[in-house]
């Protein structure tokens, strides 16, 4: 899986934010606002993943027992899909 075409994470005012650009301007509008993990996830997603090397990312990026980081990846991927935002 991996985040669509047409999404963007960038810096606005010291906040994460997805922006949609081009088609995805027209199904989604306004931003998204990411906290730090979720940024984090966001960028492993610009290429191709799985669910499983998302946990091992944030495992080592972050001090987090094992079943926390399958909740959050398992949260964020349900928004992302829910919001439309992946190719799987």
């Amino acid at each position: 899986m991996k985040i669509k075409d047409g999404f963007l994470l960038r810096e606005v005012a010291g906040n994460q934010v997805v922006i949609p650009t081009g088609e995805a301007a027209v199904t989604f509008r306004g931003m998204m606002s990411l906290n730090g993990v979720a940024a984090f996830l966001w960028k492993k997603l610009e290429t191709p993943t799985d669910r499983d090397a998302l946990v091992d990312s944030l495992l080592q990026e972050y001090d987090v027992e094992r079943n926390r980081a399958f909740q959050d990846v398992d949260d964020f991927l349900k928004k992302l899909r829910e919001q439309d935002f992946l190719e799987e």
